[in-house]
């Protein structure tokens, strides 16, 4: 299969319609995108990716009222909606039965938001079914943030992808769950946690720290939310995070690459995210340096732990999840 590059939203939902896969652009991260309710479109998701069949999708929608067609929203979980959205937020809802097993990989719950990129809202406006749409990569590498990556990743497993430049945001958005009036955060991104309990006036939960047993349908093996396995996102080269002078010592006499916030170090090559200083800036090219640095023949990234605020909590999970260490 030869894999297309363009910026035609008319021929990315012949595909769709057709059954096949097309990559979507969003403010996040690139999506591999097929019908939601097509169980035979999810399947190729799978395949393309190499994912495990265990790891729950994300529906994409165009509209707020669409998600009545899919899942059972309550009136908290509304009005996280019509404030964040389209926006890198994904609520986790109790599924209506429109929605295949496969997938919500079993789970009674499905992930759902709406993107916020043009190109491919109009694609949503086309099709008359929501998108599963996972990170557009090999499961478990960094996730892709323009079409070059998806091409990397993909070339020869779809036909086409939809081409809307690079993404804003350039992490993953964040999943939360409305139950037993809290809210639980699933999965930490740039709608952070403040920014959910000053919208909703509840309390907001680490999953990892809550324990009620009505809120999972799986166990630590098999998440109920995408993003949650422990190894994820990781380059190929060897990646550790911590006190990087430290680190630098303990890898003495290797090609070293230090991911830093702003600062420089002695004897390495340094990859900078954040001259400006703001972790937004950082975000967005956390996972295009890690590729670019794993491109090239350094033996090791050092990876300093990001001010643990804000989007700096998604940073450090992002990087947490990628090192050497969980990968065995």
């Amino acid at each position: 299969m030869k894999t297309q590059i363009g910026e035609d939203v008319h021929i990315a939902a012949a595909f769709l319609k057709a059954g096949e896969l097309v990559a979507i652009p969003t403010e996040t991260v690139y999506g591999l995108a097929g019908n939601a309710l097509s169980e035979e479109s999810v399947a190729k998701i799978y395949a393309a990716k190499n994912r495990p069949s265990f790891n729950p999708l994300i529906l994409h929608i165009a509209q707020i009222a669409q998600l009545h067609n899919y899942t059972f929203v309550d009136e908290i979980s509304m009005k996280l909606a019509e404030h964040f959205m389209p926006g890198p937020l994904t609520l986790l809802l109790p599924k209506k039965t429109t929605v295949p097993d496969i997938t919500t990989a079993g789970s009674k719950k499905v992930a759902m938001r709406i993107p916020n990129q043009p190109l491919t809202l109009s694609l949503l406006a086309q099709i008359d079914f929501p998108l599963a749409a996972p990170s557009a990569n090999p499961s478990g590498y960094i996730s892709p943030t323009n079409a070059t990556h998806v091409l990397e990743g993909l070339h020869g497993k779809i036909p086409y992808i939809l081409d809307g430049g690079n993404t804003t945001v350039g992490l993953e958005s964040t999943i939360c769950e409305v139950a037993n009036n809290i809210i639980i955060l699933h999965r930490a991104g740039s709608v952070t946690a403040s920014e959910l309990s000053a919208v909703s006036g509840l309390e907001v939960i680490n999953a990892a720290a809550y324990h009620a047993p009505d809120i999972s349908d799986h166990s630590i093996d098999s998440p109920a939310t995408p993003g949650q396995l422990k190894s994820h996102y990781a380059p190929h080269t060897p990646l550790f995070m911590g006190n990087i002078e430290e680190l630098i010592q303990s890898h003495v006499g290797k090609k070293i690459a230090v991911i830093s916030f702003y600062n420089r170090y002695e004897g390495v090559d340094n990859f900078i995210l954040a001259p400006d200083h703001q972790l937004s800036t950082a975000a967005s090219k956390l996972f295009a340096t890690l590729r670019s640095i794993d491109q090239s023949d350094y033996d090791v990234i050092l990876s300093e732990v990001f001010p643990n605020e804000g989007i700096g909590i998604a940073i450090n999970d992002r990087i947490g999840r990628a090192q050497f260490i969980l990968k065995h």
